[in-house]
């Protein structure tokens, strides 16, 4: 019998089923890190653990580095990681505090004239970094990176000067899309289904879904893609209740869903998008894309084990 206060007992998912499949590939090939959130988002796990191994990654100055983001390797703290780390601590419930608040110094320390957070600052210089990022003296902000961590900040209800500025900056970029990448579109939407102002939001977001289908930038039949579409209706609409969703049909998200779930590879796990720069890059990504598949299945009520 456990001790009385004890952690419960992880949960087995049945045999052969997805959710089953993928532990045993996270068990297999994940860092202690995603270890701990599988466990802690799928077997009852607790959120202490989870909180233990992203402390190692975090820097003195309140950024977080050492590869945490598979795709910049070295100790010095980055925006990317650093919104990797909100990204977890959101998902245990544990986005707020102190720790919340040195996050915040780090990213005014790091920040843009115009309250913008860079993809990649200098000091990645001299470390293995992914050839589609460059490392430039004076990088100019980013939405990919600045909008993901605006609304999460503003989803966890954190208030601190630097949201100020990011967040015009935020509406001005989203705003001025017009021949969007895919991936400006996700972070797009990271920021405005948790931008305190829901009106702006849902106008900007219809805006968006517009421009989505007219520039075809979802694959709406999986099985019959439109050429040079790599993002799928439940790329953008990871939740049903994300704004997104309206942008798609019934039966065009049940495809996309279908899709997902056969995606899942013989493994376990599922296959990371794009073209993996190295070994250990595409081993650590790996069980990032099977735990957000996991997610995104469930959270649109798919049964995953």
């Amino acid at each position: 019998m456990p001790e009385t206060g004890a952690s419960p007992l992880p949960q087995t998912p049945p045999a052969h089923s997805p959710l089953f499949r993928a532990e045993h590939f996270v068990w297999l090939t994940a860092r202690v890190l995603e270890q701990r959130l599988f466990a802690y988002l799928f077997l009852n796990g607790g959120p202490d653990p989870v909180e233990t191994a992203l402390d190692a990654y975090r820097n003195a100055d309140g950024g977080y580095g050492h590869a945490l983001d598979p795709d910049l390797r070295g100790p010095v703290s980055q925006p990317l990681h650093t919104a990797h780390a909100l990204r977890v601590l959101d998902a245990v419930g544990r986005c707020g505090g102190q720790r919340v608040e040195r996050v915040c110094r780090y990213l005014t320390s790091v920040s843009t004239p115009e309250g913008a957070l860079p993809a990649v600052t200098p000091a990645q210089r001299g470390y293995p970094t992914a050839p589609f990022m460059k490392v430039l003296d004076a990088p100019p902000g980013e939405l990919l990176t600045t909008g993901p961590v605006v609304g999460l900040l503003h989803r966890n209800e954190v208030w601190h000067a630097w949201l100020f500025r990011a967040t015009d900056f935020c509406w001005q970029a989203v705003e001025s899309l017009q021949a969007p990448h895919p991936d400006e579109i996700q972070a797009a939407l990271a920021f405005l289904d948790s931008a305190p102002d829901r009106p702006r939001a849902q106008a900007t977001a219809d805006r968006l879904g517009r421009l989505v289908r007219e520039q075809r930038l979802a694959a709406l039949d999986p099985s019959n893609p439109t050429p040079g579409a790599h993002h799928f209706p439940h790329d953008y609409a990871r939740t049903p209740d994300s704004l997104a969703r309206v942008w798609f049909t019934d039966a065009e998200m049940s495809r996309s869903l279908d899709f997902l779930a056969t995606e899942q590879q013989e493994d376990g796990g599922w296959p990371t998008p794009g073209h993996p720069w190295a070994p250990t890059t595409a081993l650590e990504a790996r069980p990032l894309a099977t735990i957000r598949a996991l997610q995104t299945l469930r959270a649109h009520g798919r049964e995953v084990g």
